[in-house]
This record gives structure tokens, sequence and C-alpha cells, in this order.
């Protein structure tokens, strides 16, 4: 790093549309961002590694332009991974006790039979949550031990992590000339930008509409309770438009950007937007009203497939200060009102908040995640240093289901 400069961190999001790489400069506990470097991603789909060459292709264009902007060499970075890797589910196992009382020996036995669910070879259990145990019909207690019972049962929450997709992510950045000092779950870093402490503490719903995926993250009590991808995103949106409107593709990410609006209550009547002919036809003039009833429904099903799991859950009590809406497609102009409209409770923008330097760029939901990333990496340089995936690591695995295991660690 350059002599007279704060410590650089480098925030890395490898999106499924773009590849973003953010260059933090930290004074204390400042964070200023000096350099952006952003680049088309080819190689993934839906949030997960489908081409690792044209991934690493992607990273090394993005890094050349945040070196030149920041004037520094990034030699390590902060990788973000989506939230697709970490799944959950509910289980419950039942036993008959053995003797009049209930020992630590029968929990441990009823929680085994729990967990004996088939799980998909590609996922490790990386926790196992007790929620509550049922003593003949009583149930609601959280400590079974020394109770007389029959019957034992227990309901628990068992957390699962594609490995494989995070060991990728380290493969590409690898591969591109990177370390990778800890990767770091997106809808965690994203929160960390955008996401006011009280937010946290309280009760809220990060909903980060990206290019291939919608991530959720519910946060409640300052930890983040519970994660789940819906694999829509910004792309559908565009696809919609191009069969919609009969436009290529590139042309309906255009008007997606400079026309979209997911509210046709807002859309003047007189408006007309020009799209231009496939094959060589002439371009059209449509009412920009076709445009809003493209993009609303689509808006609506991404949102109310977002509210269902929240309900599933059983979560819509735990955030109580709202919804906030960052990523790309949270750019659609009236995506907030539809949000509100859909979980009845109030909805916000998220941009990345507390930042310094080009923060009139970064101020954008798009950035969330890159510059949570830094913020992550700069609390973890304050708090233990830097570890690295290194390329060489005979021990990556385990290294990343620890990383994984350290995240849900927070959860209980």
């Amino acid at each position: 790093m350059m002599e007279g400069r704060g410590d650089i961190i480098v925030g890395l999001d490898i999106g499924t549309t773009k590849i973003g790489c953010i260059v933090g400069e930290i004074y204390g506990r400042d964070i200023n961002i000096i350099g952006i470097g952003t680049h088309p991603s080819i190689g993934l789909r839906k949030g997960v590694v489908v081409n690792i060459e044209s991934t690493v292709e992607s990273i090394k264009k993005a890094v050349e332009e945040a070196e030149m902007m920041a004037g520094v060499e990034i030699s390590s970075v902060y990788a973000g991974i989506a939230g697709g890797p970490i799944t959950s589910i509910n289980s419950r196992g039942i036993i008959a006790v053995k003797g009049n009382e209930i020992t630590q020996h029968d929990v441990n036995r009823v929680i085994e039979a729990a967990r004996a669910v088939s799980i998909p070879m590609d996922r490790e259990v990386i926790h196992v949550l007790p929620q509550e145990f049922i003593v003949d019909d009583q149930d609601g207690i959280q400590n079974p031990v020394g109770m007389s019972g029959i019957r034992l049962e227990a309901k628990i929450h068992i957390v699962t992590g594609a490995v494989t997709s995070a060991r990728n992510i380290v493969k590409c950045a690898n591969r591109a000339g990177l370390d990778v000092c800890e990767i770091a779950l997106e809808s965690l870093a994203s929160g960390r930008a955008v996401l006011t402490e009280e937010e946290k503490a309280l009760g809220v719903a990060l909903i980060d509409i990206g290019g291939g995926t919608t991530d959720l993250a519910i946060f409640s009590g300052n930890h983040i309770k519970h994660t789940f991808v819906l694999a829509l995103g910004g792309s559908n949106f565009t696809n919609d438009i191009a069969i919609g409107l009969r436009a290529p593709l590139a042309e309906a990410e255009r008007l997606k950007e400079r026309f979209g609006c997911c509210l046709t209550d807002r859309i003047h009547p007189e408006e007309n937007i020009e799209v231009p002919g496939l094959g060589g036809r002439p371009p059209r003039k449509l009412p920009r009203q076709i445009l809003g009833e493209i993009l609303q429904p689509r808006m609506e099903e991404v949102l109310a497939l977002i509210h269902q799991e929240i309900q599933q859950r059983q979560l819509q009590h735990v955030i109580g200060s709202g919804v906030v809406l960052t990523g790309g497609g949270a750019m659609l102009e009236g995506a907030t009102d539809v949000a509100e409209a859909v979980f009845k409770m109030p909805a916000r923008l998220g941009k990345p908040v507390k930042i310094s330097g080009l923060s009139d760029i970064v101020n954008h939901p798009m950035y969330a995640t890159g510059v949570g990333l830094v913020t992550y990496g700069a609390q973890q340089q304050r708090s233990i240093g830097t570890k690295r995936f290194r390329p060489h690591d005979k021990n990556i695995f385990y290294r990343v289901m620890a990383q994984m295991k350290k995240w849900f660690k927070e959860v209980i």
C-alpha cells in the first residue's frame, strides 16, 4: 500500500449482471471511497458461477478500472457471496423418554432424531438451532432437562450452506491474481451499508433486488435472523420489456433505466417513448403507460413472493421498522410505493450511508453491497487483523465452512 495513505480495503461484489470493485481508504473509523470499477458479469447465473474463465476476465476488468481511478495496486479483496448458498429448514423429532426424568442425553437424542432429514450432497449442515421442546403435549419449553415426561419432541432450525459455491467465488478471485481476505454474505454486507442501528435493533426486512436474484435478509436485535434468495431479478424486468415491446435486449435495458416506472398511476397519459424496431424495422412511438403496465405486475410478483416467505416463516412481527429496498432493481420509479402496498408497512430506498470521498457516485442502491463489503472489511481488520484465502490453501473447503459457521453464530 502507498505511503502517507490510510489502510486500503477493497470490496468485490460478484453479481449476476455486473461485477463491482469498490476501493476504500480507512482513517480511524472514517471510510473514504477512492475508486470504483464495474464490468458486465458474464460467467454467472442467478448468483452462482457457471463459467470460471468468463468470471475471471470480468473480475480483472473491474479491478483494473478501480486501480486506475484509485491509483493503488489491488492485491487482496473482501468478496461477497450471494445468499443462495445459505438455506434453512425447520424440522422436528420425537423420542420416548427412558426412565421418569428427562436427561441431557435425551435432549441430544431428540435433536439427533430431528436432524435426520435428507440434505443434498453439495450442502453441509452449518448449525442446528433448537427452537422449542414439547414434553407430553406441553409446548413452549426451552430446556426440558430435569422434567418428568414420557414423550419428548423437539422443533429445530437447520442452517445449511453450499460450500462449493463459496469455493468457486474464491477460486475466481484467486485466478484473477487476488487474495481473498474473507467472504461475507452479501445481504449482511448490504445491511452494514444501508441500514441504521435503530432499524437493525427494532427489526427490518432488507430486500436487495439484483440482476439475477432478489435477496431477503431479516435483521432483528442487531443480528441476521433469516436469509432467502428468490431467483427473480432485474434481468426478468428487462426480458418482460423486450418481449412486451418487441425490442432488442440492450434497448429494453436502456428503456428500463431511462423511463422505467412500476406504478402506472404516476405516468402521465400523454407521455410517449420511442422503441427501436427489431431487424431493421422503423422505430415506433408508444405510450410510456405500456412500460408501467409491464413492470408493475412483475414488481408486485417479486415483492409478493418475498412477503409470502416472511409470512411462511412467521417473521412479520419481527420487522417492526418496515422494509428497505436496495440493489439496482430498487431504482425503478415507484418501487417503494409498490412495497408499501404489498407489505402494508413503511418502505424506503436504501443507499450507502456514513461514507465520504466519491460518495456522490456510490450513493446509489446499486453499490450497496460493494460499499458494505468495504465497511465489513474495515471492521474485521480493526477486530482481528487480516487472514487470507490463498490460491494454494489446501484446507480452503474448511476455511469457507468455518466462515459460514461464524455468520450464523450471531443468529442464536
